[in-house]
């Protein structure tokens, strides 16, 4: 079977990216993202982009200001918006459904927390048997207490290099390994 791209974009909302809660390379991370989607748009691949829903931690909510994506990202009108619950995406969601609806095999997973919702997703998606392409540069952090977000960024594109795969492949790629694939 030829494998289907789905590009998961995940978090990138405005209440995760303010004073109190700096993150690693926003500017970088908003250009690498929107380049993926140009990609992926040229290609006819779904992109998805994932909202936290903190309603029962009154915060997150739907249609608020920190509910929304940022206003750099670039959107349009046939992307896709998933509502995430937890850490891992797929809990709760309609991800599952949409990717068995949209006959998605191969997911590019991009956005943040690299060491909260990315990793939870990718770990999940691996017991789902997908084939994953974290895109290496592609997602960001805040410091750690006791890490750097450069540091905590690394640390898991080498967990993630290093994982046992199940049905499906892992593998970590920069957008300009992805793009000269393209």
């Amino acid at each position: 079977m030829k494998n289907r791209k789905a590009l998961l974009v995940i978090d990138m909302q405005k209440g995760s990216f303010t004073p109190n809660t700096p993150r690693y390379d926003t500017k970088g991370l908003l250009s690498r993202i929107n380049e993926l989607t140009k990609l992926f748009r040229e290609h006819n691949f779904p992109i998805l982009f994932i909202q936290h829903d903190g309603t029962q931690a009154n915060e997150f909510i739907p249609n608020t200001n920190e509910w929304k994506l940022l206003d750099d990202l670039i959107i349009e009108s046939n992307d896709i918006f998933i509502n995430k619950y937890a850490n891992d995406v797929f809990y709760n969601s309609k991800l599952q459904s949409k990717l068995i609806e949209l006959d998605a095999n191969e997911l590019y997973i991009t956005g943040c927390a690299t060491d909260f919702c990315i990793e939870a997703t990718v770990q999940s998606a691996l017991t789902k048997d997908y084939n994953i392409i974290v895109v290496e540069n592609g997602h960001t952090t805040g410091d750690r207490p006791h890490l750097n977000a450069e540091k905590v960024i690394e640390h898991y594109n080498w967990v993630w290099k290093n994982m046992i795969p199940t049905k499906g492949e892992i593998k970590v790629k920069d957008l300009i390994s992805i793009k000269k694939e393209y």
